[in-house]
C-alpha cells in the first residue's frame, strides 16, 4: 500500500483528477490517497494557499499527486508551484513531449525529455527595484556547481534507464559567461563519465529554432530553469499542447507529479477538459513507485483511446461530445 498525497487543485483539477485516480484505482494498485487542499480552493477555505496540513502530509508521504492550482493575484505566493519545488527540494523537472497517432501536429516521430533545473536560475526571486521610482528593476539569477552538476547527472542516469541514447546541455554560454557558462562547463565535465551516451550542446534560442526545423535531433535535453521552462512549453507544442503533457517533480527524498497546463477556470465546469496530462503525470508516478506493470497498462489504454479518436475530448477530435468522464471510462474499459 502506498501513501500518497492528493490535492485535486483548483478549475478544471477536481475534474481531471477525480478521471486520473479512478483510472489508477482501476489498475490495481493499492494507493491510500491523503485529500490535502492547495490553491484559491484552499486559500478560501483556510485562509491559506499552502496549508500546514497540506504541508504536513507531503512531508510524511514524500509523494504528492497534484491538478492545476491558481495563485492569486496580488497575495501569498508568487507561484505555489515554485514554493512546493524549492520547499522540498524538488531540483528535477521532467518533461516528456511524444507524438500521439491521434493527436495531429506538424510532426510524426517526436520524442524528447526535458529534463530542466527546477530550484535555481531566475526564478529565485532575487529580484527587487533599484530607484524609489521603480522605474528601474533588478533580476538575479544564481546558478552553483552542485546544482548544475545534480541537474546534469539526473539527466544522464535518466537517459541511461530509459534507452535514450543523447544528451543534449541547453545554455547561452556565448552571453551569459558566468551563469550559463558554470552550467555548460559542469555538463561537459558530467559528460566525461557517460562515454556510452552521445552529447553536445546548443545555444538556446539555435535550439528553439532546430527543434521547429527538425525536432528529431533531440532526445533528452538538460537545461536551466528559465529555460526549461521556455523549452519544454515549446516541445508541448511539437506533440499537440500541455493538455498531453505531463510533469514530475524529483527530488533527493520527495516527489511531485502534476498536470502542467493552468486550472482553465472558464470550462471548470463544462466537461470537456482533456485528463490526458494528469493520467500520464500518474504513469510518471507509478513508475516511480515501482508500479511499472500498472503504469505500463494505463499508458497502452490511454495511447488506444487516443489513437482511435473516437472516445476523446473536443480538443483531440472537434466532431467530438465525449466528456472529461466518458473519456476516463473508455481509458479503464481498454485497460480490461
Amino acid at each position: 500500500m502506498h501513501n500518497v498525497t492528493l490535492i485535486k487543485g483548483d478549475g478544471i483539477g477536481p475534474a481531471i483528477m477525480d478521471v486520473a485516480v479512478k483510472i489508477i484505482n482501476a489498475s490495481g494498485v493499492q494507493i491510500n490517497w491523503e485529500h490535502m487542499d492547495a490553491g484559491m480552493g484552499a486559500y478560501e477555505a483556510h485562509g491559506s494557499l499552502l496549508p500546514d496540513a497540506t504541508l504536513a502530509s507531503i512531508e510524511k508521504n514524500r509523494v504528492a499527486f497534484k491538478g492545476p492550482l491558481t495563485t492569486p493575484i496580488g497575495k501569498g505566493f508568487r507561484s505555489i508551484n515554485v514554493a512546493l519545488r524549492q520547499k522540498y527540494d524538488l531540483y528535477a523537472n521532467i518533461r516528456p513531449a511524444k507524438t500521439w497517432k491521434g493527436a495531429q501536429t506538424k510532426y510524426d516521430n517526436v520524442d524528447i525529455v526535458v529534463v530542466r533545473e527546477n530550484t535555481e536560475g531566475l526564478y529565485v526571486g532575487l529580484e527587487h527595484y533599484l530607484t524609489p521610482a521603480h522605474d528601474i528593476a533588478e533580476s538575479l539569477a544564481v546558478v552553483t556547481r552542485k546544482g548544475s552538476e545534480r541537474i546534469v547527472e539526473y539527466a544522464f542516469q535518466y537517459a541511461k534507464k530509459n534507452g535514450r541514447k543523447k544528451v543534449t546541455a541547453c545554455h547561452k554560454a556565448n552571453i551569459l559567461k558566468y551563469t550559463s557558462g558554470l552550467f555548460l562547463e559542469v555538463a561537459k565535465e558530467v559528460a566525461t563519465r557517460y562515454p556510452e551516451i552521445e552529447f553536445d550542446d546548443k545555444i538556446v534560442d539555435a535550439s528553439c529554432m532546430h527543434l521547429v526545423m527538425d525536432p528529431t535531433q533531440f532526445d533528452v535535453i538538460v537545461t536551466t530553469n528559465m529555460f526549461g521552462d521556455i523549452l519544454s512549453d515549446l516541445t508541448a507544442g511539437l506533440v499537440g499542447g500541455l493538455g498531453l503533457i505531463p510533469g514530475a517533480n524529483i527530488g533527493s527524498d520527495a516527489a511531485l507529479f502534476e498536470a502542467v497546463h493552468g486550472s482553465a477556470p472558464d470550462i471548470a465546469t463544462k466537461n470537456i477538459a482533456n485528463p490526458t496530462a494528469v493520467i500520464m503525470a500518474g504513469v510518471m508516478m507509478l513508475h516511480h513507485l515501482n508500479e511499472s506493470e500498472a503504469a505500463i497498462k494505463i499508458q497502452t489504454a490511454v495511447e488506444k483511446v487516443i489513437n482511435d479518436g473516437i472516445n476523446v475530448t473536443p480538443d483531440l477530435n472537434p466532431t467530438s461530445n465525449v466528456g472529461t468522464f466518458a473519456m476516463g471510462d473508455a481509458i479503464i474499459a481498454a485497460m480490461q
